[in-house]
């Protein structure tokens, strides 16, 4: 909160005042400039970003190419992408869902591409079309930017705000805070000096350590659907999964680590999981696979006969630990070593301790209480004309596009409202 003694005189003199303060200059931050400028043109926008650089996960998304959403046009399948959030959301996406999301970019000069596992990107594969279309509404709408400014603190007097940076004090009369998710609930304090509670952020969407090193020379093998699964526990992920120097991640991995994001925090980051290397595979169908092969292969070596799609490399690593060395052919093989194979392709044990997050692409959970956000236009519920959205808000979702999903919709029904009335409370928008 900013202190009233330091700053009286800068209140009193303030000379310029701002229709709409948007704080961060991200995705949710300049879409809500942006459709503000949209509805109400005449509206006086400025954006205020901490760092020198805008739009920072935009840019690294989805490997530089910006994963802007997922095809998904039906919201209840929507919905089960978010553990945290979706009640709240499951009354925004009606006003601006994904088909929403697709026809604004394709009309902004962004056409987007579906890929295999549903992901959306730019067709171009380059993020900085996004970060262009962006700046170039800016300019076109003539919406302010300014770097290097940290809000220190936030003050409401006579229906106006005064936003207090490293060098200047900003006045608006409509303030939207889209900050992102901060990893420590001590950088929440300016805004729990609002009176807004927060939900305690932890990590979501990370990666597994796991201290095996024989599992970390299979670095890069990557298998198409897999299951993993986290023991004495009701959470489980399928799809892709990749093999890493320091453990397992992919699609799988990180969509386990946002379910159950909250419980792992509480385990500090250790607990045991079981692999599942080929989801399509039953028991059955593998069972039948191998005793066919010990009738039509029984003089072939094990290890050359890997069972597709599995890779070699997972093959002969998953052969070891069964055998323990031994070099057998399929004629050779025991029935309680066929029936460990199994058991090792269908559930392999092991011991995750830590995790790995690459903190400028990846999200937290937590953040500002849902309850004190109204949905209808992601307004403070304690404070009239005081907006919230992005990940600075307790909503989160599993990887593949959804949480920047998340972050148009909220943007883009704030804005409408924000750009309703005018400080007269006429209608203003077009």
């Amino acid at each position: 909160m900013i202190d009233d003694d330091n700053h009286k005189n800068k209140l009193a003199i303030a000379d310029e005042v701002y229709d709409l303060i948007v704080v961060g200059g991200g995705a949710a931050g300049f879409f809500t400039a942006i459709r503000t400028k949209e509805h109400n043109p005449s509206m006086k926008v400025l954006i205020l970003e901490k760092s020198d650089k805008i739009l920072s996960k935009v840019r690294i998304s989805g490997g530089g190419r910006c994963n802007v959403t997922h095809n998904c046009f039906n919201n209840t399948e929507l919905l089960k992408a978010y553990p945290r959030g979706n009640r709240f959301l499951k009354k925004v996406f009606p006003e601006f869902g994904v088909k929403e999301t697709v026809n604004w970019f394709e009309k902004n000069g962004v056409p987007l591409k579906i890929e295999k596992d549903g992901r959306m990107f730019p067709v171009s594969d380059n993020s900085a079309d996004i970060i262009n279309c962006f700046l170039k509404k800016c300019n076109q709408h003539s919406i302010e930017i300014v770097l290097k400014s940290p809000v220190s603190g936030i003050k409401k007097q006579d229906e106006l705000f005064y936003i207090q940076t490293k060098n200047k004090t900003y006045t608006a009369r409509k303030l939207m805070v889209a900050v992102g998710g901060y990893t420590k609930i001590e950088q929440y304090k300016w805004i729990q000096e609002l009176g807004h509670k927060i939900i305690n952020p932890v990590p979501s969407l990370f990666t597994f350590n796991i201290p095996e090193k024989k599992l970390h020379n299979l670095a890069g093998v990557s298998l198409e659907n897999s299951e993993v699964f986290l023991e004495n526990s009701k959470f489980t992920s399928s799809g892709p999964l990749l093999i890493t120097h320091w453990g397992l991640s992919g699609p799988a991995i990180l969509k386990l680590s946002s379910l159950a994001a909250e419980y792992l925090n509480e385990k500090k980051y250790n607990f045991n999981i079981r692999v599942n290397w080929n989801k399509d595979f039953t028991e059955k169908f593998l069972s039948e696979k191998m005793e066919n092969f010990q009738k039509t292969h029984k003089n072939k070596k094990i290890r050359n006969t890997s069972i597709e799609p599995i890779p070699n490399r997972l093959w002969l690593y998953l052969l070891e630990k069964v055998l323990q060395g031994k070099d057998k052919s399929w004629g050779e093989l025991a029935k309680k070593e066929k029936n460990k194979l199994i058991e090792i392709l269908f559930r392999s044990p092991y011991n995750v301790e830590g995790k790995t997050t690459f903190k400028e692409e990846f999200v937290t959970c937590g953040g500002i209480d849902l309850q004190e956000i109204n949905s209808k236009n992601m307004e403070s519920t304690l404070h009239k004309d005081l907006y919230f959205s992005g990940e600075i808000l307790n909503i989160d979702a599993v990887t593949g596009g959804y949480n920047f999903q998340a972050a148009w919709s909220c943007a883009a029904i704030a804005a409408k409202h924000i750009a309703q009335l005018n400080n007269n409370g006429k209608s203003t928008t077009r």
